[in-house]
């Protein structure tokens, strides 16, 4: 009842909620919150404008904040009981809480000043609005600069580019993230406009959450988002241009395999000694008292040791923890005013990873393969993949590869680009990047390669089928859920079965043949039709696999027909079983579920060729829910003015009493976007609260 009526003083009271906190300079700043939970921050300086974008992510994120930043600080277990004992023994292992430390120290007196000035925020908005954050996760407080930069540290370097899945298998498995991105040049634009689509894929929980804004201040118009706990906006748009990224096949971490005796490994036919250290970690007992676990922590030249089995040890080597100013350069980035100032914030090389997709006013589109490439003396992208002999220094990479060398493309002539998290190659169709010309390791050689293939195709069938694309266009195609895997299978899997199969498998064979292939909420067959595909795929399901010459029509054909229709009469006595219907609808078991909300889901798997992605997993009321996949969208069209619809799936805020957790579900159901406000006088006919600094 409580929440009802904070709801509705909220609704009927709009523009007449005005707030004054402490300010910074004699001119005050002002956040104005519009309708979705959005803040659109102005500041006479840079200074203030962190300081309020620290204060806004606090109303809108706070408790996830404190728990991040204290996870990043490697005290989580001290904090909050041994369910965080594995997550501080891996950021103090990996270091995360002392190179904070230094590269805090390695930042400009100005970008330490922003660092500062965030967290004041946070620090500030709790000290005002004590109520609002759980009693627990307080002990976190103050929160630093050096925390902004742990927290980066760990989310970029420590389960982007690397994660705990990858040490504790010794190898670098398929990345768990994904994202869509598109850049449009005015010929192939209906309205003689460049139009950039961002569409990153994340887990809906945890330091994976977008957190979207608009930061205004002299000099600087930006709207986008960024992960919770940034300090900066990691794809946006200006007045002039716009960014998105994807993640992309880079292999930024290498492990190496050591031999070791006693406390030294062997190194180009030497002993050296291992570097050693102990840490102490406290762990909070339910009495309130402690324990302590002394972990040691072994280093070689190549970097920290994550495993050891007897005289075998295992060593991490991860590019840019030498580049401590990536988000100055994200900075930089937002303040770019036109392609070549978006460059030279670019050369500077501080991330590690990330396709970058670009467009602006002036027409240019460009995709780079961006990250940090280790200069290697042999090998491919495979070999380097696995494990690495590191007893001699012919393997240790010391260099990386400089922006010029870098997969790149400007301006191309079929007037689009495009990333589903495949390799550079297959940004334009025909292909202007070739692998032969450039270095076996910096990436897969091939699509067949990536684990997501049916997306890339889609993607670009998307992009091809149509001579000219308006807004709306990109917008509607986003929101594109067939499933291009039936245009390999479905027909052939149809008329099999109703050559083949018992009673129940000809009735699923019935359903799948009026379902329309795609995975809305009303598409009956779908279900039926992605669970008997995932549980095929275990066992094969493609009788011919990827090939170069036919780049976009394979993988195709059954590999065992057989098989495949005696899975599907296995799946069907199980839909009918749980369901009571083989055609049931996709939205009926298929649930989007965040705060108060619990939706049917639109949208389907990427690895089934799905532009419009959701990652399932089943739950205990067996059904499924939405985990992760498509978050924080946007569409920009550069006009003038600038058009610009977006989405933060889940609603920009997690705390317990905000209406907007969870408030764009409807929206994204739908298939529609949302007007992105950038204009005050329009944001303030949308204004939900206005806060004076």
């Amino acid at each position: 009842m409580k929440k009802f009526i904070a709801i509705l003083l909220v609704t009927l009271l709009g523009t007449l909620l005005i707030f004054t906190v402490p300010s910074l300079s004699k001119n005050p700043s002002e956040i104005l919150w519009d309708t979705w939970g959005v803040p659109h921050i102005y500041a006479d300086n840079n200074a203030n404008l962190f300081k309020a974008f620290g204060w806004s992510q606090t109303k809108s994120h706070g408790n996830l904040l404190l728990k991040l930043y204290g996870q990043a600080r490697g005290k989580a277990a001290e904090y909050w009981g041994i369910n965080y004992l594995e997550s501080d023994q891996y950021v103090r292992t990996m270091g995360i809480s002392k190179r904070a430390k230094i590269w805090y120290e390695e930042q400009t007196p100005e970008i330490q000043q922003y660092l500062d000035s965030f967290a004041q925020g946070i620090n500030d908005y709790i000290q005002q609005y004590p109520d609002e954050i759980e009693e627990n996760l307080k002990i976190v407080l103050p929160i630093t600069g050096t925390d902004i930069l742990a927290h980066f540290q760990r989310v970029i370097y420590f389960h982007f580019l690397t994660n705990p899945r990858n040490i504790k298998a010794l190898q670098n498995l398929p990345s768990q993230a994904g994202s869509n991105a598109w850049a449009i040049a005015s010929k192939k634009s209906l309205n003689n406009h460049t139009i950039l689509l961002a569409n990153p894929h994340l887990p809906w929980s945890d330091f994976y959450l977008w957190y979207e804004a608009q930061l205004t201040a002299p000099g600087i118009n930006l709207y986008g988002a960024t992960l919770v706990g940034m300090p900066v906006l990691s794809i946006a748009f200006n007045d002039s241009l716009g960014w998105t990224f994807t993640i992309n096949p880079i292999d930024g971490a290498d492990i190496y395999q050591l031999k070791l005796k006693e406390d030294k490994y062997f190194f180009d036919e030497k002993l050296e000694p291992l570097k050693q250290e102990i840490e102490t970690i406290k762990i909070r007992q339910e009495d309130g008292s402690f324990t302590e676990l002394q972990i040691g922590i072994k280093q070689s030249i190549h970097g920290v040791i994550i495993q050891q089995k007897q005289d075998i040890g295992y060593a991490l080597r991860l590019a840019g923890l030498d580049r401590p100013r990536s988000l100055e350069q994200l900075w930089q980035m937002g303040q770019a005013k036109n392609l070549a100032e978006f460059e030279t914030s670019l050369k500077q090389l501080q991330l590690p990873l990330f396709n970058i997709l670009y467009a602006d006013k002036k027409d240019n589109i460009m995709y780079l393969f961006n990250g940090l490439i280790p200069v290697r003396s042999q090998g491919n992208w495979e070999n380097w993949g696995g494990i690495i002999a590191g007893d001699t220094s012919e393997t240790l990479w010391k260099d990386y590869h400089n922006y010029e060398q870098l997969p790149r493309i400007i301006n191309p002539e079929n007037g689009w680009l495009q990333n589903t998290n495949d390799p550079p190659w297959t940004s334009t169709n025909p292909p202007n990047l070739k692998p032969e010309d450039f270095p076996p390791y910096f990436a897969p050689q091939s699509l067949g390669e990536v684990a997501d293939i049916l997306r890339s195709q889609r993607s670009i069938e998307l992009l091809t089928k149509s001579n000219q694309l308006s807004l709306e266009d990109v917008i509607n195609n986003k929101f594109s859920s067939k499933l291009l895997i039936t245009d390999r299978l479905l027909d052939i899997l149809i008329s099999t079965t109703k050559a083949l199969a018992n009673p129940i498998g000809i009735e699923a064979a019935e359903v799948l043949e009026k379902w329309d292939r795609q995975t809305n909420p009303d598409s009956r067959g779908a279900v039926l039709f992605m669970l008997w595909a995932t549980t095929l795929e275990s066992k094969g399901l493609f009788s011919k696999p990827w090939n170069p010459e036919t780049p976009l029509e394979t993988p195709t054909g059954l590999a065992d027909i057989n098989t495949a229709v005696a899975v599907l009469e296995g799946i069907a006595a199980q839909v009918q079983l749980l369901y009571g219907s083989l055609d049931v609808p996709w939205g009926e078991v298929v649930r989007m579920r965040m705060g108060e909300q619990d939706l049917p889901a639109r949208g389907g798997p990427g690895k089934l060729g799905s532009f419009q992605v959701l990652g399932i997993q089943a739950t205990q009321d067996k059904k499924f829910q939405v985990i992760f996949g498509d978050s924080f969208m946007m569409a920009v069209e550069f006009s003038d003015p600038i058009k610009a619809k977006g989405l933060t799936v889940y609603g920009n805020a997690t705390q317990p009493n905000s209406p907007h957790r969870g408030d764009q579900l409807s929206l994204y159901q739908q298939g529609t976007m949302r007007p992105l406000w950038r204009d005050r006088s329009i944001i303030e006919q949308h204004l939900e609260l206005k806060e004076i600094f």
